[in-house]
C-alpha cells in the first residue's frame, strides 16, 4: 500500500512539475509529460501501471478520459462555431471515415498488420485528442476561427473515433463467428441512441435541479462530477465506449444552457482535467514496454509518415472543399492532428480484446498508436505556433489591455496606450461613454462585459491585463473578480479609493489590485484631468535614467506603468523594481511648464500667508 501511495505521489508531482516547466520554458506540456512517463516507465522501471494498480488500472484510466471529454464538451458553445460550423461538420462526417479507410489500408499494406488489427487501428486514429490540442492552443494563441475549428474537431471526434473502433471490433467478431450480424445492428443502433439521448437527458436534469435550487451551491461541482461518472458507467454497460459519446453530449448541452454557476464549475473541471491529463499521460507512457518499442521497425515509420503527410492532408482538403474555411485554415487543419490519451487508452483496450479472440499481432496496435502519439505530439507541438504565424493565423503577440468603463479619463488613457502601440479595447454598456473613443478609432465593446455574449465577443486571451475604470467602485471590484481567474489575479486592476484596513477584511479573491500606489478615486482623476493633467510617455536612456526622471517628474504625478523594450507591461503598483534603460514610463500629471507655474503659485501663496501671519503677530505685539 505504501508503495502505491508513493507512486501516485510521484505521478502527481511529476505531472504538475512538467506542466510548470512547460509554462516557464514556453514548451508544449505534453512533450514533457511524455518524457516524464518514459523516464518513470521504460527507462527506469520505477512505474509499471498494469502491475502496480492491478484490476483498477483500466477503469481508472477510462473514468479519467470520460471526465476529460466532458470538460472538453463544456467548452463547446454553439455561438462560437457559427462561422466554422460547415467546415467542422464536414470534417467530422467526411474526413473521419476517409481517415479510417485510408489508415486501415496503410496499416495493412505499409505497416504489415493483419486486417483485423489494421481496421481497428484505423478507427482509433480518427481521434485528434483534446488532451493534446487544448494545451497546444493555449500556448499557440491562434485566431478564433482556426482555434475553434481544431478544438471542435478534437472534442467531437474523440468519442466518434472510439465508437468507430467499437463498430470495427464488433464486425470482426461477427466475421469470425462469435457474434451474429442481426444482433450487432440492433446493439449499435441502441447504443448510439442511448448515448445521445442519455447525455441530453442527464444534462437537462442537472440544469433543472440547479436552476430550481434543488442542489446547494457548494455541492454543484461535486454533483456534476459524480453525475459524469455515473452516466458514463451506465451507458457503457450497454455498448463498450459509448459512454464517451454520452459525456461529450452532456457537456455540450450544459455549455449551451443558461446556468449562472456554470463558470465556477467549469473552472473546477479545468483544474481536475489538468491533473487528470498530467497523470494519465504519465501512466500510459509508463505502461509502454521496451519490447513494444523494439517492435517498431521501418514499416511502422513509413506508416506514421503516410498518416501525417498523405492521409490526413488528403482527408481534410477533400472534406473542406467549399466549406467556408480559408485555404490557410485548411492547410493548418491538414497538418495539425495530434493524438492523445483517448487513442492510447482505446488501443490498449481493443488490443487486449483482439488478443483474447486470437488475433496474433493485436499487441502491436498499442506500439503503433504510441508511435503516432509521440510523433504527432512532438512535431505538431513544436510546429503549430510557427506554422500559424507563417499562415497569418496567430493573434498579435503583444500583450494588450482591456479597459472597462468609458470616460474622458479612460479614453485619454486608451489613446496614450494606442500611441505606445499597446493593443487596447474600451468597454462600456453606455453608448455615449464610448463616443470619444469611437471618434479616436479606439476599438470598443458596447455591452455588459460580464454577460455571456461578451465572453464570446471579447477573447480574454487577447488581453494580458484589465483595468476597471468605472465610477462605481463596487462594479469595478466585480469586474476584476470575474476576470481574475481568466487573466490571473495579478493582472486585474481597478481605480478607486481603497481603504487598506477594509481591504484586508475582505476575501483576497474579491476585487483587483489598485492601479496606483496613491489612493485616488474616479472623481479625483476626473478633476485632475479637468485641471490640465495629461498622460505622458517618457523613455529612459543612458543619459536620462530613473533618478533623473524622478527629479524632473512634476509634483504629484502618478506613475501607472512602464513598457519594456520586449513589449512587456509592468504596473507600478505591483512592482518592487524600477524602470530600466529604454523602458517607457506612462504617468499622469501636469505638463512640466504647468507644474512649474503651479509650484510657483503655491510658493507665492505660502509667502503671502507667512507675511500675513507675521503682520498679525506684529500688530498683536504693538497692542500689548
Amino acid at each position: 500500500m505504501d508503495d502505491i501511495v508513493l507512486k501516485l505521489a510521484v505521478i502527481g508531482a511529476a505531472g504538475i512539475a512538467a506542466q510548470w516547466f512547460a509554462w516557464r520554458l514556453q514548451l508544449p506540456a505534453i512533450v514533457l509529460l511524455l518524457a516524464a512517463g518514459f523516464i518513470a516507465g521504460p527507462a527506469t522501471g520505477f512505474l509499471n501501471p498494469a502491475a502496480d494498480f492491478g484490476a483498477i488500472y483500466r477503469p481508472m484510466v477510462s473514468i479519467a478520459v470520460a471526465i476529460i471529454l466532458f470538460e472538453g464538451g463544456l467548452t463547446l458553445n454553439f455561438k462560437e462555431i457559427r462561422e466554422t460550423s460547415t467546415a467542422v461538420r464536414r470534417i467530422i462526417m467526411y474526413a473521419g471515415p476517409l481517415t479510417w479507410v485510408m489508415a486501415a489500408f496503410a496499416a495493412h499494406h505499409i505497416g504489415g498488420l493483419s486486417w483485423p488489427t489494421a481496421i481497428v487501428l484505423g478507427a482509433i486514429l480518427v481521434v485528434t485528442g483534446p488532451t493534446v490540442i487544448m494545451p497546444l492552443l493555449r500556448q499557440a494563441q491562434l485566431d478564433a476561427r482556426p482555434a475553434s475549428l481544431l478544438r471542435w474537431e478534437a472534442i467531437v471526434n474523440d468519442p466518434i473515433g472510439a465508437l468507430f473502433a467499437v463498430v470495427a471490433f464488433e464486425v470482426i467478431l461477427v466475421y469470425i463467428g462469435i457474434h451474429e450480424a442481426d444482433n450487432l445492428i440492433v446493439l449499435l443502433l441502441a447504443g448510439f441512441a442511448v448515448a445521445i439521448v442519455g447525455g441530453w437527458l442527464a444534462a437537462k436534469l442537472i440544469v433543472w435541479s440547479f436552476v430550481r435550487g434543488h442542489v446547494p451551491e457548494y455541492l454543484k461541482a461535486p454533483v456534476l462530477l459524480a453525475s459524469v461518472v455515473a452516466v458514463y458507467a451506465a451507458t457503457n454497460t450497454l455498448l463498450e465506449e459509448s459512454g464517451l459519446l454520452t459525456v461529450t453530449v452532456m457537456g455540450m448541452v450544459l455549455a449551451n444552457s443558461r446556468i449562472a454557476s456554470l463558470t465556477d464549475m467549469r473552472r473546477f473541471k479545468e483544474t481536475i482535467t489538468t491533473l487528470l491529463v498530467s497523470g494519465v499521460f504519465i501512466i500510459l507512457t509508463a505502461s509502454l514496454s521496451i519490447d513494444d518499442i523494439r517492435s517498431l521497425d521501418w514499416r511502422a515509420a513509413l506508416f506514421v509518415a503516410s498518416l501525417l503527410l498523405v492521409i490526413r492532408p488528403v482527408a481534410i482538403m477533400l472534406a473542406t472543399i467549399r466549406s467556408g474555411a480559408t485555404m490557410q485554415e485548411r492547410l493548418l487543419s491538414a497538418w495539425i492532428a495530434p493524438r492523445g490519451v483517448v487513442a492510447v487508452a482505446v488501443s490498449g483496450l481493443f488490443g487486449t480484446l483482439l488478443a483474447d479472440v486470437g488475433v496474433e499481432d493485436a499487441g502491436r496496435m498499442v506500439a503503433f498508436t504510441f508511435a503516432v502519439v509521440v510523433t504527432t505530439i512532438v512535431l505538431h507541438g513544436f510546429t503549430l505556433a510557427p506554422l500559424a504565424s507563417f499562415l497569418k493565423l496567430k493573434k498579435a503577440s503583444k500583450p494588450g489591455i482591456l479597459i472597462v468603463g468609458g470616460s474622458r479619463w479612460s479614453t485619454a488613457l486608451a489613446l496614450k496606450l494606442k500611441e505606445a502601440e499597446i493593443p487596447v479595447m474600451l468597454a462600456d454598456q453606455n453608448w455615449n461613454h464610448l463616443a470619444e473613443a469611437r471618434l479616436a478609432s479606439i476599438p470598443v465593446y458596447f455591452g455588459e462585459v460580464l454577460s455571456e455574449s461578451a465572453h464570446h465577443s471579447i477573447d480574454p486571451k487577447s488581453f494580458s491585463n484589465l483595468i476597471a475604470t468605472g465610477d462605481n467602485d463596487a462594479y469595478n471590484a466585480l469586474v476584476c473578480t470575474d476576470f481574475g481567474p481568466e487573466l490571473g489575479r495579478s493582472h486585474v486592476f481597478q481605480i478607486g479609493r481603497i481603504d487598506e484596513k477594509a481591504r484586508k477584511a475582505l476575501n483576497f479573491t474579491l476585487g483587483g489590485r489598485s492601479l496606483t500606489k496613491e489612493s485616488v478615486s474616479f472623481l479625483d482623476l476626473r478633476e485632475k484631468l479637468l485641471n490640465g493633467w495629461t498622460f505622458q510617455l517618457t523613455r529612459l536612456t543612458d543619459e536620462f535614467g530613473w533618478d533623473a526622471y524622478e527629479a524632473s517628474r512634476p509634483e504629484g504625478a502618478l506613475i501607472l506603468l512602464w513598457i519594456k523594450p520586449s513589449g512587456t507591461i509592468v504596473f507600478a503598483a505591483t512592482s518592487s523594481n524600477t524602470p530600466g534603460q529604454n523602458d517607457r514610463i506612462l504617468s499622469f500629471g501636469l505638463p512640466k511648464d504647468d507644474a512649474r507655474a503651479e509650484a510657483a503659485s503655491k510658493t507665492a501663496r505660502k509667502a503671502e500667508e507667512i507675511s500675513a501671519s507675521q503682520a498679525t503677530n506684529d500688530e498683536g505685539s504693538k497692542a500689548s
